[in-house]
């Protein structure tokens, strides 16, 4: 990891996630056609913010945590580019869901 991105903490809500490299091959050795391909992506969440205030100031968690797989929609979030590593920030809603 960029020492860039380890000083970078993201704000309020947000998430900053690594995307992951889709899988172009099955574990038997199939290379997978281009229409095969997911639209949605999968990252990894490299940081998170302290959460969003409600109406009444109390905190709100995100529901991820640092290394967490998470499943991304196939528009949205901030590219960022920290030295020769590309990051993207999403609003903790924006997840679709993270991977166990």
């Amino acid at each position: 990891m960029s020492s860039a991105m380890r000083k970078l903490i993201p704000l309020g809500n947000r998430v900053l996630v690594k995307k992951v490299e889709p899988v172009l091959k099955t574990a038997g050795g199939i290379y997978l056609p281009d229409s095969a391909k997911n639209t949605q992506t999968e990252g990894e969440v490299v940081a998170v913010g302290p959460g969003a205030r409600n109406f009444e100031g109390n905190l709100i968690p995100i529901g991820v945590s640092v290394g967490d797989k998470v499943l991304l929609p196939e528009y949205g979030g901030s590219v960022l580019k920290l030295g020769e590593d590309e990051f993207h920030l999403y609003r903790d809603e924006e997840i679709l869901g993270k991977f166990h």
